[in-house]
């Protein structure tokens, strides 16, 4: 029995272009009528737009087709399906024409499908499909689709009458006549599952295996927490589609991912270690928040993702699923299956997947709080990553200056350019401060599951705003709310990076550092140079350091020296009586100093 692959063609197909049109000419031959010719350009052509569909046993072409939209998406054709005559009478026709349809269906919803064919089975499949005999009036009547009739020996007959008819039959499902989904197919119900899609190996092997090993229908989804613009996405989804997946959705969370956990970050000056501001890490709990949302909407009764069994994010990931949504079921393949690269790439392979399988020198993940690089240097506890392996280049060596506006602890705005969000404003300056390849370094911490680990990153733009506004609060905050919200924010940066993030103290934390923020309003100046970055000084009504109170080493203008004596002398009162009580202690200690 033949174990065929569907696909969408893809770059490692196009030399089967050829073949395609070889096998469309014998056909032709041997039916005799209702097949028109194409050129291997044509068909190259239809695989690079991503609309060619082909099928392989064991990396034999086995069979082939393509789909096409006419007047503006209104309409879209399956055309050109041909099965190799050793796959004949395997059901092949079928499986090509359902997936078609259901590509067709999810990528164009309400477009009408068409199309033109001799074929009694493969009328036969259109209409299971929905399909209904229809006149060619109802048909585009763009000129470039007749044209691809000219090749067909019938074409005379579609000229002399007008484009009324010919020997083929049009058949047309209309959605917004009909009351027909993917789902009224004839075939088994499947169950849904939700898979976190990067795109990488990890994440692309999953779709393949899911779909047929598991049997699942796989929806992919890509959460946008402020990493990808729009091209990337693209990409992203072209691939996703290219390789299986049923449907492919971007789910958008920058906005919450900031109002929910980065403007904390922000409040409470959070670097882990005092080095590192939780980059990547911080992002993981709100990609899982949007997922579970996803697969609740689409009825999906798994999610899974591409962790392995060695970090954290398996952990962040399945607490949040977990939690929230305690009856949907985690798959992780990589995990359980414990593969290497090289499994994920065999059996990526063997579905006739290309990829660029070079693995990276570094491993990079981009996020709106920064960037984190991976290589072999982050394997040691020597060596430093080059300058080559950040992705931001020095590209500026004059100093600028660079004023950021805060009010109530947010950013509002930078060198008198005021955003709509703070959003707006983290980006503007991780433009500016990149260019001086501004905060690089490399973080050591400790792991979840207890493993010490390396990662190189760079953070401009996190780096110099939590400096920036640690400088504002030391002006406009009292000792104690300094020091009390600092210990506190200490606390909300290790959970948050445990996977703690749903625990409620860290809503109660969060709720103090906000009372702690309806004084730090003000402009904070920074120099900017070459790989760092120099704190100026600020400017705010809010200052508790003003003139009129007096200046630190100078002078005073609310208390006299008397007054000053007194508090000395009672400030040292409890210590001074320790020492008269325990006289033989005290000079011990002393003695010991």
């Amino acid at each position: 029995m033949n174990q065929f692959v569907i696909t969408l063609a893809n770059s490692q197909h196009y030399h089967y272009a050829s073949d395609i049109c070889n096998l469309i000419q014998e056909s032709s031959k041997v039916r005799g009528t209702g097949i028109a010719g194409r050129t291997p350009q044509q068909v190259l052509q239809k695989m690079q737009e991503n609309k060619g569909i082909i099928a392989l046993a064991n990396g034999q072409l086995a069979g082939f087709c393509y789909f096409e939209v006419w007047e503006d998406n209104q309409f879209v054709s399956n055309s050109a399906l041909i099965i190799h005559p050793q796959f004949r009478r395997k059901n092949l026709a079928r499986l090509i024409k359902e997936f078609a349809f259901k590509t067709a269906r999810e990528r164009y919803p309400d477009a009408i499908l068409f199309g033109l064919t001799t074929s009694l089975p493969v009328m036969k499949i259109n209409s299971e499909l929905g399909l209904k005999p229809t006149v060619f009036s109802q048909l585009p009547q763009d000129q470039n689709f007749w044209e691809g009739c000219k090749s067909c020996v019938n074409f005379d007959i579609l000229s002399r009458t007008q484009k009324q008819h010919c020997l083929c039959v049009g058949m047309l499902f209309d959605p917004k006549k009909e009351q027909h989904s993917i789902s009224n197919i004839k075939q088994p119900s499947t169950m849904k599952v939700v898979l976190a899609f990067s795109g990488g190996l990890d994440t692309s092997f999953c779709v393949p295996y899911l779909k047929q090993e598991k049997g699942l229908e796989v929806y992919t989804a890509t959460v946008n927490t402020g990493g990808f613009d729009d091209s990337s996405l693209k990409k992203i989804e072209a691939h996703a589609y290219k390789i299986g997946a049923k449907k492919h959705s971007t789910l958008e969370a920058t906005s919450t991912y900031y109002q929910q956990c980065i403007k904390y970050l922000i409040w409470g000056n959070v670097l882990r270690y005092n080095t590192y501001p939780l980059s990547v890490s911080s992002e993981r709990f709100f990609q899982a928040i949007a997922l579970v949302d996803y697969a609740k909407k689409i009825g999906a009764e798994y999610i899974a993702h591409g962790s392995t069994g060695a970090g954290n994010d398996q952990v962040r990931f399945d607490l949040a699923i977990q939690i929230l949504a305690p009856d949907i079921k985690i798959i992780t393949p990589i995990r359980s299956l414990q593969l290497s690269r090289q499994d994920e790439i065999d059996y990526l392979k063997k579905q006739g997947i290309q990829m660029d399988w070079e693995k990276a020198t570094y491993s990079i993940n981009k996020g709106l709080w920064g960037t984190t690089v991976g290589g072999k240097e982050t394997l040691t506890s020597h060596q430093n990553l080059p300058a080559s392996a950040y992705p931001s280049p020095l590209t500026k060596t004059t100093p600028e200056t660079l004023y950021i506006h805060f009010k109530k602890g947010e950013i509002i705005g930078i060198n008198q350019r005021f955003f709509d969000n703070s959003i707006a404003a983290i980006q503007a300056i991780e433009k500016m401060a990149s260019a001086f390849a501004i905060g690089r370094d490399t973080h050591i911490g400790d792991t979840i599951i207890g493993l010490k680990g390396r990662v190189g990153f760079e953070a401009a733009a996190p780096l110099i705003i939590i400096k920036s506004h640690e400088l504002l609060e030391k002006h406009c905050l009292t000792k104690w709310q300094i020091y009390w919200k600092e210990q506190l924010a200490n606390w909300y940066g290790m959970l948050l990076h445990e996977g703690q993030y749903l625990d409620p103290v860290m809503r109660a934390i969060e709720a103090f550092m906000g009372t702690t923020q309806e004084t730090v309003s003000g402009t904070v100046e920074v120099q900017l140079h070459p790989y760092r970055f120099e704190l100026v000084g600020i400017q705010s009504d809010h200052d508790l350091m003003q003139a009129k109170f007096g200046q630190y080493g100078e002078s005073n203008q609310l208390w006299t020296s008397d007054e000053a004596v007194g508090f000395i002398k009672l400030l040292s009162n409890p210590i001074k009586f320790y020492h008269q009580v325990n006289a033989s202690a005290s000079k011990d200690i002393i003695y010991e100093h």
